[in-house]
């Protein structure tokens, strides 16, 4: 019977690398695949994570392992389908997630797409998620299921993908702890058993932030406004938040100031440099408590802020994603998760999941109501959604 081929994404860290090690040992096929995804050295950092010493780390893997690899150049693509649109977003005053949209546009698309040419039958990668399959009326679905690991799981990043996406992939870590991957890499003598992780953009490295975003947003000096606590519009903003009673068009209306509405405290280099609930990069200090960024507005290019981390400002009782922006991973549970108690949601990676109530306007937007105010809800980041441990739907917060 001929083996199932299978194309790994291999990045040359550890996870992927055992990954392509379980599948050999499960009797598939297996065909190495590094994915270049960026070219400008000048704003990676290179000495922590250059990508010629991780394809070269990948490739020594697949040569232990006996299986073929190659690299393939995705960087003309990347730069369309998540560098400029991450450019556009900051422009917008938005804060965007490259690792979703990298999952969704480049390893499950792109990347699959030339996987599929290799005759491939399924794609794998490092992920720490889990993949079930589940007949609803006759029908073979897909389970998004979060990672056996608590502190790895990384549903959230693949957050996006499709039925069809979820059809061809394969996650052989996902039902691994951290420390046995190390472990079976130690034991296979796989190159990258001792590498640490990479905490880089995906499949890029670590990049300087300030430096990538100035390649086309340009310095703009302007103010930033301190917004007191005890200021009128963040104490009503609080009050109405926490009212259950209230309609939720009420709770979860935006906090929006004027610059009239808190004192000057010093200047920025650009509104869409920051995003809500920022600490670092204010350079403003002689304050009792840090100064947090409460919201930011690139029209009038000011940044208001606020002391302390839990400041009033900071709160949200939830938040609005468009119809065009919402994503059932599986469509038939869109209609049992409107009539649930039991949904859970994330508002950003590793954060602990929190009770949420789902509703969906008549245009079709969806209305995401939490049980307990949360902090930094911030527009352009996805939002997400499980039951029990699958995770169900995702969107982009307005």
């Amino acid at each position: 019977m001929k083996k199932q081929r299978v194309v790994v994404g291999m990045s040359g860290g550890v996870d992927s690398s055992v990954a392509a090690y379980l599948l050999l040992q499960q009797g598939y096929e297996v065909i190495g695949l590094f994915m270049r995804n960026w070219n400008d050295a000048a704003v990676t950092l290179e000495d922590e994570c250059p990508w010629i010493d991780d394809s070269r780390d990948a490739m020594m893997v697949a040569e232990q392992l006996g299986i073929a690899f190659q690299v393939i150049d995705l960087s003309e693509v990347y730069k369309e389908r998540i560098v400029d649109y991450m450019f556009n977003e900051y422009e917008m005053g938005r804060t965007p997630n490259p690792d979703v949209l990298c999952n969704r546009e480049i390893k499950f698309d792109v990347f699959l797409q030339n996987a599929l040419k290799l005759g491939a039958d399924f794609v794998a990668t490092g992920h720490y998620v889990q993949k079930q399959e589940i007949i609803v009326d006759g029908v073979t679905e897909y389970q998004l299921i979060a990672g056996l690991d608590p502190n790895k799981d990384q549903s959230y990043f693949l957050c996006q993908l499709n039925q069809f996406q979820l059809s061809k992939a394969l996650f052989p870590i996902g039902a691994i702890l951290k420390p046995e991957v190390r472990m079976i890499a130690e034991k296979a003598n796989l190159a990258t058993a001792a590498k640490k992780d990479s905490q880089g953009l995906c499949f890029i490295g670590k990049v300087r932030l300030p430096e990538f975003l100035q390649q086309q947003l340009k310095v703009k000096v302007g103010q930033v406004v301190e917004i007191e606590e005890n200021n009128e519009k963040v104490i009503q903003h609080f009050t109405k938040i926490k009212d259950e009673t209230l309609p939720w068009q009420n709770r979860i209306e935006k906090l929006k100031f004027t610059k009239f509405d808190g004192k000057v405290v010093g200047d920025h280099t650009g509104a869409h440099f920051y995003t809500i609930g920022q600490r670092k990069g204010l350079n403003i200090g002689g304050k009792p408590k840090p100064l947090f960024v409460l919201q930011t507005d690139v029209v009038e290019n000011i940044i208001y802020v606020g002391q302390g981390e839990d400041h009033m400002g900071l709160y949200s009782a939830g938040l609005l994603i468009s119809k065009e922006e919402a994503h059932w991973v599986r469509p038939s549970m869109k209609q049992m998760a409107l009539k649930s108690s039991d949904l859970m949601c994330r508002i950003r990676y590793r954060q602990a999941l929190f009770h949420c109530e789902l509703l969906e306007q008549i245009n079709g937007s969806i209305i995401l109501i939490f049980q307990t105010p949360q902090k930094s809800v911030t527009a352009g980041q996805f939002a997400t959604i499980y039951l029990e441990n699958e995770l169900i739907f995702s969107g982009v917060i307005s």
